[in-house]
């Protein structure tokens, strides 16, 4: 009768033990999905945590030739200068206001400045490099782009550095002509930024 009731309370503390063990394995599950749960947010949390990591926006570019811009040295061969043209090797230097839409009593955001050199016989492509210095939608800083250009079609300029709200920015800034008649013409700026960890998401440039 002893032994049978050894073996009664034996078997009445294993099953203790596992109804125990269980219990802290379910715990621990509980505590664990909670911490699965915060880690993947939903959607919607995953966008505002997204914001601020990559960033797109669109300006326009105000030029005034012989106001805000101005040809200071003269090329030398290939097409001649005109209102899209210029000759090979020209340079030619800018420093022209940025504003929200393409008409010029829009507000300003921003300035950008810079240079270029026609880089091609036809007269339309240049190797450009610019800093465009920024106040807008509570971002302030500067970026520098620097990539080749077209003066008639869109084109993509590599962003190559960032002060400010732009610091560690990487992406392209994209560029097309809007109104390029007469002595005032008009680009469109489109920007495409991007953060660490989520720079690697940038698209490969298509231009």
């Amino acid at each position: 009768m002893a032994a049978a009731g050894s073996s009664k309370t034996a078997s009445l503390l294993i099953c203790l033990t596992m109804i125990f063990f269980v219990q802290q394995l379910q715990s621990q599950f509980v505590v664990v999905a909670a911490a699965a749960a915060a880690a993947s947010p939903s959607d919607d949390k995953s966008s505002k945590e997204l914001h601020g990591k990559k960033l797109s926006f669109t300006l326009y570019q105000q030029e005034t030739i012989n106001k805000t811009g101005y040809m200071v040295v003269d090329g030398v061969a290939g097409a001649g200068v005109s209102q899209t043209t210029t000759p090979f090797g020209t340079v030619y230097v800018f420093r022209d206001e940025l504003t929200v839409r393409a008409e010029r009593s829009s507000r300003v955001a921003g300035v950008v400045e810079g240079s270029s050199v026609t880089t091609s016989f036809d007269g339309l492509r240049s190797l450009s490099l610019g800093k465009i210095t920024l106040d807008h939608r509570g971002r302030r800083g500067s970026l520098s782009v620097l990539g080749g250009t077209h003066n008639t079609q869109p084109s993509d300029c590599p962003v190559v550095g960032g002060t400010g709200d732009f610091a560690y920015a990487i992406g392209y800034v994209r560029t097309s002509p809007v109104n390029l008649r007469g002595s005032s013409i008009t680009f469109k700026v489109e920007f495409h930024l991007y953060w660490p960890p989520y720079a690697h998401y940038a698209p490969a440039s298509k231009h």
